[in-house]
């Protein structure tokens, strides 16, 4: 019986990259310790949600810290999305509090303004991803699929211009999502 060693997993991949990458960089940029490197390689894990990330993934911060609530809904809804051929990647759930403030610097040096940056971004204060009351599913046919089914999940597509944020509305079952908020700006959650 021959032995194979299993095909590395997206997730190892990029921390190998990271590894060498940070490696090389040590040569130009003078020695930095170990642990700083193996800091940033595993906040990049953290941050850059890759296509190996379920909402099956207990050992991802971003999907461990989601609603006991949000998580379950998020799982029954994959198991029966699976059966359709649809597979369910967090591309955004828990984000702690340092990562939405640096997501909200980010979306105002892109958009320009605070207000044009708040369409997109919500402050750590109001942003239910770092309450863990949100994620951002993806690839486009597993949010298309809950767009679909999510209501009977209690899954709810919160903003228009956000098809990929789903949010727990645990009476959508019985009475549908309700109507959406053209974005961010419009939830009153936001103006606290």
């Amino acid at each position: 019986m021959t032995y194979s060693k299993p095909a590395p997993t997206g997730r190892w991949i990029v921390l190998t990259v990271l590894v060498l990458l940070s490696a090389a960089l040590i040569g130009v940029r003078g020695f930095q310790p170990l642990t700083a490197l193996a800091a940033s390689a595993a906040r990049y894990l953290d941050t850059r949600h890759g296509p190996d990330r379920t909402v099956f993934d207990d050992d991802s911060p971003a999907v461990a810290n989601l609603s006991g609530d949000l998580l379950d809904a998020l799982r029954r809804a994959a198991e029966d999305a699976a059966a359709d051929g649809v597979e369910f990647v967090v591309n955004s759930g828990w984000r702690s509090t340092d990562e939405q403030e640096r997501l909200l610097r980010e979306a105002i040096t892109k958009y320009g303004s605070e207000a044009a940056a708040a369409r997109w971004v919500a402050t750590p204060d109001t942003s239910p991803h770092v309450s863990g009351d949100a994620v951002d599913i993806g690839p486009t046919d597993a949010a298309a699929w809950l767009s679909r089914h999510g209501d009977r999940y209690g899954l709810c597509q919160i903003y228009r211009n956000e098809p990929w944020h789903y949010e727990l509305r645990p009476d959508a079952a019985q009475d549908g999502c309700p109507p959406l908020y053209a974005d961010p700006t419009h939830d009153p959650r936001m103006h606290r």
